[in-house]
């Protein structure tokens, strides 16, 4: 490694994954003293906590109160199944993506369920579908926030309000950070373990009344697995949406969401989530703008994402290079930044164009984020000497 100067600050917390995500300001695992671990989640104490932590969603996310809300197993992937193959099929089904968790959605719908009314609306990474062109009287899937492209739909009014179809979202990294509407959205999930920074392997799936009247007047053509079926003799099995889960939850990941959920309660909720996040988002998008080597990965400034900025290198030398070299230089900046032990987890995603993920949700400090620019500069200047000497 090329001897440059170290920047003097450092960030207090180096954990910039995109997910699982930092944990609160303060946190600690004395946090989670009270989780009823060797207890039964069927019992009284178990089935309040996961109650308490439904209510708490519905306060803190502002769902409205005749949506439901269940917990899941298998994380967002588990809550976004459950609703592709329990509620599509009725009609037809437009699916949109721009990064790769959305095209995971099209595969599914197209090679797995093998619909045969499907319409696939694609975008490359850093650019969005035009929604102009979807139709809202078929059912539709989107991701509010692409996770691994850094790109977001900016509001919800592409969506009409006289749609016959149902809009399922999966919002798992927009969830607590971004502003969700509601009446445009019938289906939406995401997992704990993004913007509040809880424990993975959970999910949390939010129905609509109109969704709850599909599963009832619905039944797909396929076969269900028991960890997928919300409904029983036609009707919804509505314990799962007051703290009955279909398979058996880790106690001590339910306390720790509830952990998180208070924190951003004592806070100020959803409109003080939104501000850490945009705060963050601010810090990182100001340092971009004076950086000539680095740029947003998102093309147009209204879908950038404040959770997960995604940045590509655009410095010439560097573009000149092919596409495994310029892979190669990302990843020696990245391991860079780890070694110094100032930024974990900050490449890329792997089906992503070659660059940087950093999160900026609301756990994150934007000291931290301030702190760590110093250190980008500083991993870049190292690797652009290290690429010259080999020259």
């Amino acid at each position: 490694m090329t001897d440059i100067a170290k920047p003097d600050k450092r960030p207090a917390n180096p954990n910039f994954s995109s997910g699982p995500c930092a944990k609160r300001p303060g946190w600690s695992l004395q946090a989670l003293a009270d989780a009823s671990l060797g207890r039964s989640h069927r019992a009284k104490i178990g089935k309040t906590k996961l109650k308490d932590a439904i209510d708490l969603t519905r306060e803190v996310l502002q769902v409205p109160a005749d949506y439901r809300i269940g917990i899941v197993p298998a994380s967002d992937t588990g809550a976004v199944e459950m609703a592709l193959w329990s509620l599509l099929g009725e009609r037809g089904v437009d699916m949109v993506a721009w990064e790769s968790f959305g095209a995971g959605w099209v595969t599914d719908v197209a090679k797995q369920l093998k619909l045969e009314d499907v319409r696939i609306f694609e975008a490359p990474y850093g650019e969005i579908v035009d929604f102009s062109k979807v139709d809202f009287d078929r059912d539709v899937v989107f991701t509010w926030n692409g996770t691994t492209s850094g790109v977001r739909v900016p509001n919800a009014d592409f969506i009409p309000d006289d749609r016959k179809g149902l809009t399922i979202c999966d919002a798992t990294s927009a969830a607590f950070a971004q502003a969700l509407d509601f009446s445009k959205l019938d289906v939406v999930t995401f997992s704990w373990q993004k913007v509040l920074g809880g424990e993975g392997a959970h999910g949390v799936l939010i129905l609509s009344p109109r969704a709850a009247e599909r599963l009832e007047s619905y039944k797909p053509a396929w076969p269900l697995p028991k960890i997928f079926r919300l409904t029983k003799g036609g009707k919804l099995i509505e314990g799962i949406f007051a703290g009955e889960t279909i398979n058996t939850p880790s106690m001590l990941c339910v306390e720790d969401y509830l952990d998180a959920l208070h924190w951003a309660k004592s806070i100020g909720g959803l409109d003080a989530l939104i501000a850490r996040a945009d705060k963050n988002f601010a810090v990182l998008d100001a340092y971009v703008e004076k950086t000539p080597w680095i740029a947003n990965l998102a093309v147009k400034p209204e879908t950038r994402s404040n959770t997960s900025v995604c940045l590509t290198i655009v410095d010439h030398d560097v573009l000149a290079l092919d596409a495994d070299a310029q892979a190669a230089f990302a990843k020696g900046m990245v391991s860079a930044l780890d070694k110094e032990g100032v930024a974990y987890d900050i490449g890329a995603y792997r089906d992503a164009p070659s660059g940087l993920r950093i999160w900026a949700g609301a756990t994150i400090e934007a000291s931290d984020l301030e702190a760590l620019t110093a250190w980008l500069d500083w991993a870049f200047a190292n690797q652009k000497a290290e690429l010259k000497k080999a020259a």
